[in-house]
């Protein structure tokens, strides 16, 4: 488990269970291991057996608390969040992971209020300052700044405090209109959560080879494979680019159901990679096979659709790099690229908090133009099956947006889909209250006030900060990257 096994470690665990079905321990892992592996179904029975036997213990009721919010039942996790919350109003955490689910429900007075418990718990509890800062209608007051620095100006506190807290002060100061100071604490806290396992250089290797494995001919010769079912739309792109926008737009259609982010996509294109050099292993996979993974996608996704319609969403923007896989096992799904203003894009992630880590400028601004290059290269090889959102053009004409989208996917257009913002549906995405209100112009050249601090990140795009909305030459050139 600790070595990211988890297909060994789930194993390992049912075995242990099998043969002691009292090792509470060994069940509550497996259990968690199902949660993280997407397997809800099995998790939550795992966790119904130990609350059978300990029907009152805090981490059993969490981690069910934790699947059934990943599973769409907002409000029996709600339920749960709140008692837990209830019964230790000293411990802090109980009181961020209730004030969390508030506000995916759309209760964003009462989840501050829950975060406010929770840094009179731990004051220098940086998660519940970053819940407050990502909330993104909030405005800190003088006090709440001055209490930030208070805690960030002492040695005591740990990473796992500083960087959210770092990240939290940056957004007090963004939205005070103190630009330069606000970049530095967002520089700053960058600097101290940057990932060291995380090699730019695989990801252009990475590009190169799947767009040297997806020709016409290769895709041609695979005709009529995979799974035929038409429901998935996936929604994809880089972080930060209106996917969020798009997912609620198209959930307010009496047709499609929003799930979240799945990550069962990612999780099929883990275990084909530990069979050998992916994507280049897709090559050998049979008729039988990809129709199978489709239909493993489809199984998995299946515990979060709820209302029974026959399209739904995976908003998963990583999922761009996994389009080879989904146009092979999943060939009539439908996919959405939700595109943005490189530097806006760019800059939203650098000054959003990761908790697996972030960035440099640089680094990001040559993912996006491996995503470009990428992105033209599967319009090339398959004319037609992606249909592209400017968030730009989303914010500037709503309804033109909307119709041509609705069009792509063969439903009739509803004017529903239009006052997305009356959706009650949970959104757990840090643009959840953006999507809760009409659009508005106010985000689209927001990164502008940054501007002067941004040389590294618009170097490092190049020609794809000038030429956007377009694709710039020397990123359609055949097996180009950055």
């Amino acid at each position: 488990m600790q070595r990211r096994q988890l297909a060994e470690a789930v194993r390992l665990f049912a075995r242990a269970v099998a043969l002691a079905p009292d090792f509470a321990v060994a069940r509550f892992n497996l259990a968690r291991l199902l949660f993280q592996t997407g397997r809800m179904d099995e998790a939550l029975g795992e966790v119904g057996t130990l609350l059978a036997a300990e029907p009152e213990n805090p981490l059993f009721r969490q981690l069910k608390a934790n699947i059934l919010q990943n599973t769409g039942a907002e409000e029996q996790a709600l339920a749960i969040f709140e008692a837990l919350a209830r019964e230790n109003p000293g411990r802090a955490v109980s009181w961020l992971a209730y004030g969390l689910a508030l506000r995916a429900v759309g209760a964003q007075e009462n989840s501050v209020a829950a975060y406010r418990r929770a840094i009179h718990c731990r004051p220098s509890y940086g998660q519940a300052w970053w819940a407050l800062a990502n909330l993104k209608t909030l405005r800190f007051s003088e006090a709440d700044i001055e209490a930030m620095s208070a805690q960030l100006s002492r040695i005591d506190i740990a990473q796992d405090d500083r960087i959210p807290l770092q990240f939290a002060l940056g957004k007090a100061l963004e939205d005070a209109g103190a630009y330069e100071k606000s970049f530095e604490h967002y520089a700053k806290a960058n600097a101290l959560g940057r990932r060291t396992d995380f090699d730019m250089d695989k990801v252009g290797e990475r590009v190169a080879a799947t767009k040297a494995l997806f020709t016409p001919q290769f895709l041609k010769s695979r005709d009529g494979m995979g799974c035929p079912a038409q429901g998935p739309i996936f929604v994809v792109g880089r972080p930060r680019s209106g996917s969020t926008l798009i997912e609620q737009i198209l959930a307010s259609h009496s047709m499609i159901e929003g799930t979240d982010e799945l990550p069962y996509i990612q999780d099929i294109a883990r275990r084909l990679e530990a069979r050998g050099d992916y994507p280049a292993v897709l090559m050998d996979l049979t008729p039988e096979e990809l129709k199978t993974l489709g239909e493993e996608f489809l199984s998995r996704a299946q515990p979060h659709r709820k209302l029974g319609r026959p399209f739904f969403v995976d908003k998963k923007p990583g999922n761009f790099s996994h389009l080879g896989l989904i146009l092979l096992a999943l060939p009539h799904a439908k996919i959405v690229d939700a595109r943005r203003h490189p530097a806006a894009s760019c800059w939203s992630m650098f000054r959003q908090y990761h908790a697996k880590g972030t960035l440099r400028l640089a680094d990001l601004g040559r993912f996006h133009r491996d995503y470009i290059a990428y992105m033209a290269h599967v319009d090339r090889m398959a004319p037609g099956r992606i249909h592209r959102v400017h968030y730009e053009d989303l914010v500037r004409d709503p309804e033109r947006e909307t119709r041509a989208l609705l069009d792509h996917l063969g439903l009739p257009f509803e004017a529903g889909c239009l006052r997305f913002y009356e959706s009650t549906r949970a959104v757990r995405t840090p643009s959840s209250e953006q999507v809760r209100r009409p659009i508005t112009a106010e985000a689209v050249d927001h990164w502008r006030n940054f501007e002067p601090w941004l040389a590294p990140l618009i170097r490092s795009l190049g020609s794809a900060f000038e030429a956007y909305p377009g694709v710039p030459d020397d990123l359609l050139t055949p097996n180009s990257t950055s």
